[in-house]
């Protein structure tokens, strides 16, 4: 592989090997122990193949905008819902939900995205490119990735 270096890096997506998973998944990405003791659990939320397809950025933008609104109406240990910049899923930053409990809030999430009638802040005063948004492409998205919802737990092919 071109430019592939086997050794281990300092961010743990760039040591796992792309070619050998198979999305859609979840899967943890990260897990760290605060000084005060909480954990922060950090979920790789794969929606696309890597390096076989991606979602349109006005997808991506618009799942980003819906899942915070939405999943903050089912966890309060949300932290952050971020797009991956390979535009083929995103990053859900937790305090302490475990995988276990982060799955059904997840699917929950989802299924709310499905029969949403707008997304939330998609204006200029809420949002840095209010215009950049589609509510269709984010549920044709969303309907794709639930279809896999039996494979979230098996990450590698």
């Amino acid at each position: 592989m071109e430019n592939f270096s086997k050794d281990k890096t300092n961010v743990e997506s760039f040591d796992l090997d792309h070619t050998a998973v198979a999305a859609p998944y979840v899967r943890v990405a990260d897990r760290k122990t605060l000084p005060g003791g909480d954990v922060l659990i950090k979920y790789d939320v794969r929606f696309t193949q890597p390096n076989k397809g991606h979602l349109g950025m006005k997808a991506v933008h618009s799942i980003e905008h819906m899942t915070a609104h939405h999943m903050r109406n089912h966890t309060d240990a949300l932290i952050d819902f971020s797009p991956m910049g390979c535009q083929t899923g995103f990053y859900a930053l937790t305090l302490g939900l475990e995988l276990e409990d982060f799955l059904p809030v997840l699917e929950a999430s989802m299924n709310d995205l499905l029969s949403a009638t707008e997304v939330p802040a998609a204006n200029e005063v809420q949002c840095g490119w209010g215009a950049n948004h589609s509510l269709e492409e984010a549920q044709d998205a969303v309907r794709t990735f639930l279809a896999g919802r039996s494979e979230w737990e098996k990450v590698m092919a």
